[in-house]
């Protein structure tokens, strides 16, 4: 339901969540809580997410932390950080005090992350809403330090520098029921466990004990083995949770010894153990390659006190505050350079691999990386407002928006594991009834082979542990994906269009070209331009200067004077000398020819003679054409560029970057139209990107099927309004994206093939009796292990080739 009050943001760590089907569990459970408007469970970073009516906070989140105890004990929930959602009527208010816009959100999109931005998977007719650091109809107030990323995961530290408890103490209290968990406190036991279990099977194989006491032996190992299953399955019937591992593999073993076979029984049960403590630890390091992809949260700051220099938490530090940066600390918080000179390595941020140069006035943003020198930072935003903590919320909440791919698998092993059980009770029974001379002892035991190659666990841990390893690669590249949705619409982009003014083109003017007439020289005509404009301050005059890059004696200047519409006349050195427009020339009877160049021109007249002209233009980026070439490369059928820019200038630029179609001198609902007009031309599956600046072209980022914001880095609007944000200024990193998408698709795809391949294979060979126990374990935590390392290889996904 969705609460009329206000809602508060409440995020628990799940530890020892290691499994993808006691995520969908807890999520399902707690969502179906009176109050939550919404939740969602991130499985790799372990989070829940509830959104819930404040006035019934605590009663909620003690109510959500009980249900993910009844559904799942073996996972412990502990509350994190807290955040305010104001009611709908007070952001209705703001509204029409002029804030962001707010629109109200799908339950599906909810705890996302304070700033959302939600397509509804782009459906034909979807809406969208850009709440612009809103969630769910209301503002978003941080309380005290919301962006904690001090969590600790099961298995592996991922604090970021702060401490974290010991997989001893993670698991101090007793955990009901087997856990996916394989810490090394957990992992020593448990090797105990299977030694002592093993000891006690070749005992009852090797003695030649009488039946009785073979039944013992052979019951003992396999308690101590797999004791913990068995009592988390029969747990799981009670609260009417059937269809899970626990049930397959407690039925199958179970029905082994009904049959009399109790080695094979015992050996299911402990080949599955091993199968599962390879399968924890594999997904754990791939956690932890995938955090250590984003491992930019900086662990303190050097506060400039009265007294001296403090090192704190980056949380404690105020905006003006004074902080200092040694040679191979982090940048903790964004920030102006006022004193020292250093280069700052910003490949965590943007992918780049060359350093960047900062001297006083230079912007830093926290998570750059100091190389040399010392820095004196004066801090302009908060640590919970800083680029760090944006990025790694935003990466952190971006598998909440889950890919079709990954719906699917969920619903596919939603009625997989069911239908496999019911074709194993009909293969029990049937066959035994109709074919002659077959035994039910036969037919019981293929199908408990049957039940064992059933677990979907390959397919449910790898996909997700795929997805976020892309998005984590992307983020390492300078890529920030808000959604694993909107990687994989990446691969059926067919259409890409761009904005020109700070996404083809640098978006500041600059003089592209210097044309002297007679006997003139290029540096007499700019100098001569130069002392025209300076006492003019449009950006074109600033520009002019700029190029010039020389100190103006004024004293050789005398009577100036601005034409209106024209340009401007005056005295430079004794001589007249004329700048401005074509009539302005034409005013003072001088003949010229009209330029080719495209741009701003400005012509000149020195001593009463045309003298030349000068091209003001906005610089194409130096990797522009390169990125159209590769989209082209890519299989990208149209590339489009819409602007407000004059038609002259945009075809120049479009025919210079090779771009396939021109629209120019367009006011921004005229975007909007010209994206609607190939919207109409596409197939339904075929996908469109819109770039832009992420600030003028909120729009046409809403309309597109995928929004990206170019040269994002340390801009909130752009943040805010975009499905990808690039971080730095280079349009080449939309081909580097949409080549990860295509190679995470791939690894994606491979893991279901094989999945489905080598368990069809399986339970053909087990429902003919030709695939025993043995193989069935193989088939089940065999192809887990090998799916989540092949998920991991998509961790190394970083450039376009």
């Amino acid at each position: 339901m969705e609460s009329a009050n206000e809602t508060v943001k409440r995020e628990l760590l799940l530890e020892g969540l290691d499994c993808t089907n006691c995520a969908a569990k807890i999520e399902k459970g707690v969502g179906k809580i009176d109050g939550i408007a919404s939740c969602t469970v991130n499985f790799v970073t372990q989070t829940l997410t509830v959104q819930a009516d404040i006035a019934r906070e605590e009663e909620l989140v003690s109510q959500a932390v009980k249900t993910v105890t009844q559904l799942e004990p073996h996972v412990r929930a502990k509350v994190k950080a807290r955040r305010i959602a104001a009611s709908p009527v007070a952001a209705a208010a703001e509204k029409e005090l002029g804030s962001a816009s707010t629109e109200e959100k799908t339950a599906g999109a909810a705890c996302c992350g304070g700033h959302s931005h939600d397509h509804a998977d782009h459906n034909p007719g979807h809406s969208h809403a850009h709440d612009h650091g809103h969630a769910h109809g209301g503002h978003v107030h941080e309380e005290a330090h919301p962006h904690q990323h001090g969590r600790e995961h099961s298995g592996h530290r991922h604090d970021h520098g702060h401490a974290a408890a010991s997989e001893d103490e993670a698991h101090a209290e007793g955990h009901e029921g087997h856990s996916h968990d394989h810490g090394q406190g957990r992992t020593t036991k448990l090797v105990m466990r299977l030694a002592a279990g093993a000891a006690l099977s070749a005992a009852g194989y090797w003695l030649g004990l009488p039946g009785w006491a073979e039944l013992m032996l052979f019951l003992a190992a396999y308690l101590v083995i797999g004791g913990d299953v068995v009592l988390q399955a029969v747990k799981n019937i009670g609260r009417g949770q059937v269809f899970d591992e626990y049930f397959l593999m407690s039925v199958a073993t179970v029905g082994a010894f009904a049959i009399g076979e109790y080695p094979e029984g015992v050996a299911v049960m402990f080949f599955y153990q091993v199968g599962e403590l390879f399968q924890g630890i594999a997904v754990n390091r791939s956690r932890k390659s995938i955090s250590s992809l984003m491992d930019i949260r900086p662990d303190y700051a050097n506060l400039q006190a009265g007294d001296g220099i403090r090192r704190v938490a980056p949380e404690e530090v105020a905006i003006g505050d004074l902080i200092i940066v040694k040679p191979g600390e982090k940048v903790p918080l964004d920030g102006k350079v006022v004193s020292g000179r250093s280069a700052v390595d910003t490949s965590a941020l943007t992918g780049e691999s060359l350093p960047r140069e900062v001297e006083p006035g230079s912007g830093v943003l926290s998570g750059f990386m100091n190389k040399n020198g010392v820095l004196t930072v004066e801090v302009t935003k908060e640590f919970g407002e800083s680029t760090v903590s944006k990025i790694l919320e935003l990466v952190e909440h971006a598998s909440s928006k889950k890919a079709p791919t990954e719906k699917f698998v969920t619903k596919f092993a939603r009625y997989y594991t069911p239908v496999v059980v019911i074709v194993a009770l009909l293969l029990a029974v049937v066959p035994p009834l109709v074919i002659s001379g077959a035994t039910f002892s036969e037919w019981i035991y293929r199908a408990l082979v049957f039940l064992v190659i059933s677990c979907p666990c390959a397919l449910v841990i790898s996909i997700p542990l795929g997805f976020f390893g892309g998005i984590g690669a992307a983020s390492r590249a300078g890529i920030l994906v808000k959604g694993s949705n909107y990687l994989e619409a990446l691969n059926d982009v067919q259409y890409v269009v761009f904005d020109k003014t700070g996404t083809l083109t640098k978006g500041a003017f600059a003089v592209t070209g210097i044309y002297p007439e007679g006997q003139r020289s290029k540096e007499e005509l700019l100098r001569n331009a130069a002392y025209a404009e300076l006492h003019s301050n449009h950006p074109i005059a600033e520009s002019v200067r700029a190029a010039y890059g020389k100190p103006i004696d004024e004293s050789r200047l005398e009577d100036y004077n601005e034409i209106s519409g024209h340009g401007v006349e005056v005295r430079f050195d004794g001589q007249s000398v004329l700048a401005g427009n074509a009539r302005l020339m034409e005013r003072e009877g001088l003949t010229f020819a009209a330029p080719p160049e495209a741009g701003t021109i400005i012509h000149m007249a020195i001593g009463g003679s045309y003298a030349g002209y000068l091209v003001i233009s906005d610089e194409v980026k130096d990797d522009a054409a390169e990125a159209i070439r590769q989209l082209k490369q890519l299989g990208i059928k149209r590339t489009v560029m819409l602007t407000g820019d004059a038609r002259a200038v945009a075809e120049s630029v479009g025919r210079q970057l090779g771009v396939d179609e021109v629209h120019a001198e367009l006011l921004p609902q005229h975007k909007v139209e010209q994206l609607e007009r190939l919207e109409q031309q596409k197939s339904a599956k075929e996908k469109t990107i819109f770039v832009g600046d992420g600030i003028n072209d909120t729009p046409v980022l809403a309309r597109a099927d995928v929004g990206i914001a170019m040269g994002g880095l340390g801009s909130d609007a752009a943040i805010e309004a975009a499905d990808i944000v690039i971080m730095t200024d280079e349009p080449s990193k939309i081909a580097t994206a949409i080549h990860i998408a295509k190679q995470t698709r791939r690894i994606v795809w491979q893991n279901i093939g094989f999945a489905l391949g080598v368990k069809a294979l399986f339970l053909l060979l087990g429902a003919f009796g030709i695939a025993t126990m043995w193989e069935a374990v193989f088939s089940d935590v065999g192809v887990t292990l090998l799916a989540v390392l092949n998920a991991m290889r998509v961790l190394r996904l970083r450039d376009y080739a």
